[in-house]
This record gives structure tokens, sequence and C-alpha cells, in this order.
């Protein structure tokens, strides 16, 4: 009776959140309503209910670590990008060649998704291609681009990605195990999409006639910007260096390069007036952070952690075994489940069926699980943050990003998964 009603809720809260643009309720407040509700239900069919308190408690503080991580490295790009410093890149980005764009625009979107991480990352280069390039077709297909591109940064760094970070915190992965396993799959699943995509612009001849604005900056400016942007990005690039340094969680990592960035801008913005010395602040950048994101991945994690303490999980790992003999079978539909199910409750709902003393921590079971929730998601538009930030910013159907991209999108995920099995 119980896990009936835990996979009705689950099953139910997941409709309600793939389909948000039609219901119109935010999917964090479904996520919230049924991380608790399911939790009211194993709580109430318990006979030891103090146990259980325990066991969400536990649960409850590793869910905090994400969320607090989540939150300071938001925080920290809100800052950079309130002192101007991702201006620094788009005014790098007006001198090149239209026809080179493209590629500047997916690498940079590669990078920096893997130092930040894919949601932010998609959200300024989209808000940056609104300035560089006209409404149309041409903005749309680097649009669908910068989703692959960011989502394929994201799945070979441990702060690139939600997920992968889960799994680095859960200890399933390490960070330099990681990148060295998952660099070059990453590689290959963005370079195939953007090679194909490449040569479809150029025959269909959209670059041709397009003139890129120019984007000037004072001097002043531009100095105070790089500083604040090289100053956020060593102190996210440092968390990976404390946890295998200082043997510190992530999120403490995290909270030390706010404190050290807080510091900073209080001591750079000191002689601004009161009125202006506002927009530079912490506080002001805690407003502007996606606090309904980080309430969504509280939701679900709560989903998820009562569907493991219920046993439900492990139940479904048990099926799962026994339907697909190979594990590298089970690990490439879920990238295509990814594109359906947000990764977030998937790798959850992993990390709860799969324990680390038969699946040891930096296992292929876990790369494979990080590359293909990652970039899996890229293949529909509703599959992923970065899909769905996208899909928020330039009105993208999901009709168009279906006849588009995705095809480019699984071209790359295959070849990706390719590379991975040979080299591993």
């Amino acid at each position: 009776m119980l896990s009936a009603l835990l996979i009705i809720t689950f099953i139910i809260s997941y409709s309600f959140i793939a389909f948000e643009h039609v219901v119109n309720i935010n999917k964090a407040a479904i996520a919230l309503f049924s991380g608790v509700l399911s939790w009211i239900f194993v709580m109430w069919f318990s006979s030891e209910p103090h146990l259980l308190n325990e066991a969400l408690m536990h649960h409850v503080s590793e869910i905090s670590g994400i969320l607090f991580f989540l939150m300071g490295a938001m925080t920290i790009v809100e800052l950079i990008d309130a002192h101007n410093g991702f201006d620094i890149i788009t005014h790098q980005l007006t001198k090149v060649k239209p026809i080179s764009l493209l590629w500047l625009i997916a690498i940079v979107t590669f990078i920096l998704s893997a130092v930040l991480d894919n949601l932010t990352t998609t959200i300024l280069i989209v808000s940056l291609l609104s300035k560089l390039l006209p409404e149309g077709k041409i903005r749309l297909l680097f649009a669908g681009m910068v989703v692959i591109a960011a989502n394929a940064g994201g799945a070979f760094s441990p702060i690139g990605d939600v997920t992968t970070t889960m799994l680095w915190i859960g200890g399933q992965v390490t960070s330099v195990s990681l990148i060295k396993a998952l660099l070059l799959p990453s590689v290959i699943n963005l370079l195939v999409p953007l090679i194909v995509l490449y040569f479809i612009i150029k025959k269909q001849k959209l670059m041709d006639a397009l003139v890129i604005p120019k984007i000037e900056m004072d001097s002043l400016k531009s100095s105070n910007s790089v500083f604040i942007l090289v100053t956020g990005l060593l102190v996210l690039i440092a968390v990976p260096v404390f946890k295998v340094v200082f043997h510190i969680p992530p999120f403490m990592g995290v909270l030390f390069g706010l404190g050290i960035m807080w510091c900073i801008t209080e001591i750079k913005n000191g002689k601004r007036k009161d009125v202006d010395k506002q927009n530079f602040s912490v506080a002001f950048a805690l407003r502007n952070i996606d606090t309904p994101s980080i309430l969504f991945f509280l939701g679900i994690l709560l989903s998820i952690s009562a569907l493991q303490t219920s046993g439900v999980l492990t139940s479904l790992a048990n099926s799962l075994n026994s339907t697909f003999s190979s594990q590298n079978t089970i690990l490439v539909l879920t990238g295509f489940m990814s594109a359906v199910i947000d990764n977030v409750p998937l790798v959850a709902a992993y990390q709860g069926m799969y324990p680390l003393s038969e699946y040891i921590t930096d296992s292929s079971f876990w790369h494979l699980l990080a590359y293909c929730s990652g970039t899996g998601g890229s293949m529909l538009i509703i599959g992923s943050a970065a899909g769905v930030v996208a899909m928020g910013i330039e009105k993208i159907s999901f009709g168009w990003y279906l006849k588009n991209i995705s095809l480019l999108a699984i071209l790359g995920y295959l070849a990706g998964f390719g590379v991975y099995l040979i080299i591993s």
C-alpha cells in the first residue's frame, strides 16, 4: 500500500512538473508538495516513526549540502554579473567574424559550464545572443547549440551540473577521476553536433548577411570587471581543490569563496554612494539567484529520499538488473529517460538504488551515469534545466527543437557514449 501511494504521488507530481507550461503551476511548488506528502505517507504507515525521523534528518543533512552549494555558487555568479564581469566576454565575442561565432559561442559555453554550471551559463550565453544576433532561425539554432554545449560541459565537471555535484558530494565520484574519464566523451558530445550544424548553417547561407554589433566598454569599468570576473572564477575553481586538500565538503568551499568575494566587493565598493552600493552587494545578488530552482531540488530530493527509505528504489534496481543483463544498456537508456524526466531525480534515484558497497567510488557505472544523465537531457528541450531556460528566454517551441536540434543531440550523445566505451 505504501509503495503504491509513493509511486502514484511521484508519477502525478512529475506529470504536473513536465507540463508546467500547461498547468501554470511552478514546478517548485509541485516538488515541495510532493516531497513533504511522500514523507507524510512514510511516517503514517510506520510503526516506529522516531526511527524514520532520524532517517529523515540524515537525508536532510545530505540535501542541505547540495542546496548550500547551489546557493553559494549562484550568488558568486550573480556578484560577477552585477559588476559587469561577463560583459568582458561579450565584448570579446563581438570582435570575431560571423562565420566563426558559432564555434566560439559553443566552446565558451562548454568551458564556462564546466567552471560555473550549465544552468547559469545558459542564462548568460542565451541572453548574450539576443545582443549579438537578430531574431529568427539563426538565433534559435545558436540557442539550441548552447543547450548541447552547456550540458556537455557540465557533465565532466564536479561543479558543472547539479547531478555531477550530487554524485561528487555523495562520494560516488572524485573530481580528478571524473574529469579524466569524461572530458573526451564530453568534447565528442559537443563536436559532433557542432560540426553538423556548422555545415547546415553554411549550406543554407544563414550567416552571410549577418552583422555583429560592436559593444564598447570604458577602461575603468573594464578593469574593475576583469578583477571581479577573475576572482569569482578562481574561487569557484578552488572548490574541488579545497575538497581534495582539506577534505571539506564542497558546500564549505563555496561558502568560503563567497565569504572572500563578499569581503572583496565590500572593500571595492566602499566609496560608492549607498544607493549605488546596494546594486553591487551580496544582498542584491541573493535577491537575484534562482531560489525557485533551489526549492525545486529540495522537493525532488525529499521525494527520492522517501522512495529510498521505503525500499521502492531497491525493488526498482532489482527489476532493472533482472530485465537487462548489461549495465551499459541500463545507462544508455537512462540518457534517453533524462530527456523526458529531469536528471536530478533520476540520479538521486540511482544513488538510492545502487549502494557504494557494491558500486565503488569512481567505477565506470558512476562515470557513465554522470555522462548519460548530464548530456541525455539535450535530446529534448524539456530534458534539462539548460533547455528549459533557453526555452523560456527565446520562446523555443517543443516541436521546433525536436525538428531542428534533437537529432544533433542524439548523434552527439551516442558518439560520446561510444568513445567512453572505447577508451575505458
